[in-house]
């Protein structure tokens, strides 16, 4: 009962509310609007018969407070039912249709979604005396300071999170594992990964105070991570008791090039499938909180976080694969290899992956090597110039833009411009005009914010890699990478040195 314009209003405010009132806000604010037929306390405050009016104008207030009530859930998903204010908002609100539905029967249909609502919500509460609480008091409290990451919702043993087991100081494999996954598990993919006998290494958790513990093949290692707000470090087993690293990179260096034998369409489609993943999980809220940096935003953009994550790991891992193979034949392959992978991703309508792997070749660290690059042949350094050209930030990244719109759904944008959109619109036009909310403003920012509704318009198909690479998910899904410039350009300057 509400025309189109209106609905499109009424999402632009569900989408940017936060901007300039909390949950507890909007919720008092819809039961002041609640008519109320009979006097009824909330919090302290009476609130009176409302007789002055029709008892059809009554109805159509009341169902457009519920509408919007609906939507706002709708919306939102699980994304509230943790919070507190809108617990009790919609017990209050709930019991006010159950007592109007006999003087309104129009409500039934309205009191029904309600119940639904409040089943769902139920089913997402948790026990305040839960283990499982416990355990995702620790995980926020880690995931600042470590930049741990997960989708939205209680944590449990079979949920899967993301961390970093360390190598060197700068070195780490990116893990995704379950809550309950063992020492001995976590080991196995990080020796595996770096191609090391497993038997001869160790995984021990180092704390920010520096206190060291190993961790035995049956702990719980991510539990134990988390309870005593540490890294996870992988030693060798003859040096535990000094508990020094491996020395930077030199036993990696020796490492086969792995991704020589891979399929780069598999492997493409790998990184596709992961990004789509974790893109998917992505709220429209989360790019308003990150903007906006409100206060406990972190937890409120982690998936946000982990596919820009994901998008500067990918960025490294292409830089660390080129950089620490020291044969230059095999380093023009590999270069050749990311070549394609990126043109893959870009025909995979995946932005992210493909600007990150563009990204990784461009770094300086690798554009330096002058003999690698000699070595290209025309055909390859010519599709790399096509690629380029539409990570060009000339006139707004035209390219980029005029491309994507051209690609059907589903796709994967690049992240970080999106936000960058929504940061230009926040800083350019004032949120408060004459002491009014800027609506104009907050349009903009939903227009550009839904954009992520036409992204995901379908989902992606059921297209899987190739079953000949049965390595292939754990190589993409735990990415080995030096994360440190220094030590990139050091390795940079071994395989090449400046003549």
């Amino acid at each position: 009962f509400l025309s189109s314009s209106t609905e499109t209003l009424l999402d632009d405010f569900l989408l940017t509310y936060t901007v300039f009132m909390t949950t507890d806000d909007l919720c008092q604010a819809l039961l002041r609007q609640y008519p109320f037929t009979q006097s009824c306390t909330h919090e302290g405050h009476t609130l009176n018969h409302q007789g002055r009016e029709d008892d059809s104008d009554v109805s159509c207030r009341k169902r457009k407070v519920l509408h919007l009530v609906s939507q706002w859930t709708a919306l939102y998903k699980n994304w509230l039912h943790e919070d507190e204010h809108l617990k009790q908002f919609l017990k209050t609100i709930y019991r006010n249709v159950l007592d109007d539905v006999y003087e309104y029967p129009v409500l039934e249909k309205d009191l029904k979604e309600f119940q639904k609502i409040l089943g769902m919500h139920r089913r997402h509460t948790v026990d305040e005396y839960s283990p499982h609480r416990k355990n995702k008091t620790f995980f926020h409290q880690f995931s600042v300071k470590e930049n741990w990451l997960q989708h939205r919702g209680t944590m449990n043993e079979t949920e899967e999170i993301f961390c970093r087991v360390y190598i060197t100081e700068h070195s780490y494999v990116s893990v995704k594992a379950q809550v309950s996954t063992s020492a001995q598990e976590i080991l196995k993919i990080v020796a595996e990964k770096i191609q090391y006998p497993e038997e001869e290494l160790a995984l021990v958790t180092v704390s920010f105070s520096g206190e060291k513990h190993e961790l035995q093949p049956n702990d719980l290692a991510i539990s134990k991570s988390l309870e005593s707000s540490s890294r996870m470090f992988v030693y060798r087993k003859d040096l535990t008791d000094s508990l020094n690293p491996f020395s930077e990179n030199e036993e990696l260096q020796q490492r086969s090039v792995r991704i020589l034998g891979i399929n780069t369409w598999d492997l493409a489609l790998e990184l596709t499938n992961f990004d789509w993943s974790l893109f998917n999980a992505i709220h429209e809220q989360e790019l308003i909180y990150f903007t906006f940096s409100r206060q406990g935003s972190a937890e409120n953009t982690e998936n946000l976080s982990l596919l820009l994550q994901r998008c500067n790991e990918v960025q490294l891992w292409v830089a660390t694969e080129i950089l620490l193979c020291s044969q230059l034949c095999k380093r023009v392959q590999l270069v050749k290899k990311f070549i394609k992978i990126a043109a893959h991703c870009k025909a995979q309508r995946n932005l992210n992956s493909f600007f990150a792997i563009v990204m990784g070749l461009n770094t300086a660290s690798v554009s330096r090597l002058s003999q690698t690059w000699e070595k290209i042949p025309g055909k390859f350094k010519k599709l790399f110039t096509e690629l380029e050209s539409l990570t060009d930030p000339s006139l707004n990244h035209k390219a980029y833009r005029d491309a994507f719109k051209k690609m059907k759904s589903p796709k994967i944008p690049f992240m970080p411009l999106l936000l960058k959109d929504v940061t230009f619109i926040h800083e350019g036009n004032k949120t408060f005009l004459d002491n009014l909310v800027n609506f104009e403003k907050l349009h903009m920012i939903a227009d550009t914010v839904r954009s992520l509704r036409h992204c995901r318009n379908n989902q992606f198909g059921n297209e899987v890699p190739s079953k000949e690479h049965h390595e292939l998910k754990p190589y993409v899904h735990h990415l080995h990478v030096i994360d440190n410039q220094q030590a990139l350009f050091e390795l940079s300057h071994r395989i090449e040195p400046r003549v």
